[in-house]
């Protein structure tokens, strides 16, 4: 595949933007090369600046459930577009995204929409700490929560592709109130809150990680969070900026029956378009301002475009509900192409293929992967014009205009690799 133009960019990009990208993992930097520079998507497929033709694993990192340039998605977006983009004052159309996001995630009664999942998250620890009196927050390693200075501690995405230990301009106060704990190791917990559980204000989880890779969560893990916070007068917050509206219409929490006191969602609700939500328990959200003591701002949240988006995002997987269902199976014809001796987390359709014999359970298993390994893979399939994920610490993501014929050929090149592979 030629690279000229995407070469020429990120080397023009470079001289204004730090490491040439808006985002670190986007800079390719784990599996070498030089990052695609997009001009265009419909569908499962993007474009490059060269013109190359790629399938499409990444998804705008999730938020691409119907593909890119959706119809119905577009069509509102040009609808409210006409309208104009920003107001600074109410919507209507925030109103009945509020109300489609609490009809559809079982634990929300009321929402607040801002600008993005960081924002989402560190609104919601700062209600959290206002509920409770309290100052420490548990984590789990390899968990990622958006750049929110005390979440950064032992987080996933692109602090693990990097390979950044401790970031830099977190002052050691911010880190301290933040205590970071094994993902899926109930014995971890208890033994923390039977230390601290006067102290903890809530326990913020992603209920299937996305971040580390997919993992997803061991039996009975969640149920213990659920168990120990209320034990404990901790709040739960599942971040469930990745999974929301994804793995099922009511989120992750539909499908394990778990009911936390606060969600943080993005990514999907908004179609493709910055957005962010937290929500939960009415009496918990009303002591945000203008309601509460809790202040929490944004010149753009509920923005009327994002918004106009997501409502169309959100009606179309209502009134489609089989399409969960259809993702699940095209995501497990992808899993099955992997040989024994890979360990493949599914959950929907996020997947992850860990270059480790396995299990995958958690992020100290996670980092065994062979990361060099993973970057030859991710190398085959570009060349073929198959795009995943550039890192073995994100998950990548099926979405519903990916056709049978798409995943047999994806599937066809992931085996035609590991028969490479092999054969040496």
């Amino acid at each position: 595949m030629r690279r000229e133009k995407s070469q020429s960019l990120l080397a023009r990009a470079e001289r204004v933007i730090p490491g040439g990208v808006n985002s670190p993992v986007r800079a390719f930097r784990a599996v070498g090369g030089t990052p695609p520079f997009i001009v265009r998507g419909e569908g499962a497929r993007m474009w490059d600046a060269d013109g190359n033709c790629y399938l499409d694993y990444i998804g705008s990192w999730g938020p691409l459930l119907l593909g890119h340039a959706h119809p119905e998605v577009l069509s509102a977006v040009e609808e409210a577009l006409r309208g104009g983009t920003s107001f600074g004052l109410p919507t209507e159309r925030e109103i009945e995204l509020a109300e489609m996001i609490v009809e559809a995630v079982p634990s929300i009664e009321m929402v607040r929409l801002v600008n993005s999942g960081t924002e989402a998250t560190m609104s919601a620890l700062r209600l959290a700490r206002a509920w409770t009196g309290r100052e420490l927050v548990v984590k789990f390693e390899g968990c990622y929560h958006g750049h929110v200075d005390s979440l950064l501690v032992k987080a996933g995405s692109g602090v693990a592709t990097l390979g950044i230990p401790d970031t830099a301009g977190v002052p050691a106060a911010f880190a301290d109130t933040t205590i970071a704990l094994p993902y899926n190791s109930t014995a971890a917990v208890e033994q923390t809150f039977a230390r601290y559980g006067d102290r903890i204000a809530a326990v913020i989880v992603e209920p299937v990680a996305g971040n580390m890779g997919c993992v997803p969560p061991a039996p009975g893990f969640l149920e213990a969070l659920r168990e120990l916070t209320q034990r404990h007068g901790a709040l739960l917050i599942f971040d469930e900026v990745m999974t929301g509206f994804r793995l099922a219409y009511g989120g992750a929490q539909q499908i394990f029956g778990i009911r936390p006191d606060l969600t943080t969602l993005g990514k999907v609700i908004g179609g493709g378009l910055p957005i962010g939500a937290y929500g939960g328990r009415a009496e918990i959200m009303r002591r945000i301002a203008p309601a509460g003591p809790v202040y929490q701002a944004g010149t753009l949240s509920g923005n009327p475009v994002a918004v106009a988006a997501g409502l169309a995002m959100l009606r179309y997987l209502k009134q489609h509900p089989e399409l969960y269902a259809q993702l699940e199976e095209r995501t497990a014809r992808l899993a099955a192409a992997a040989p024994p001796g890979i360990a493949v987390n599914r959950a929907g359709s996020m997947i992850t293929f860990f270059f480790t014999p396995g299990p995958v359970t958690d992020y100290e298993s996670a980092r065994r992967s062979d990361t060099a390994r993973f970057a030859r893979f991710h190398a085959w399939l570009l060349e073929r014009g198959i795009c995943f994920p550039p890192s073995q610490f994100e998950a990548a993501f099926v979405s519903a205009a990916h056709s049978e014929e798409d995943i047999a050929r994806t599937a066809d090149a992931i085996r035609e690799f590991f028969a490479a592979e092999a054969a040496g």
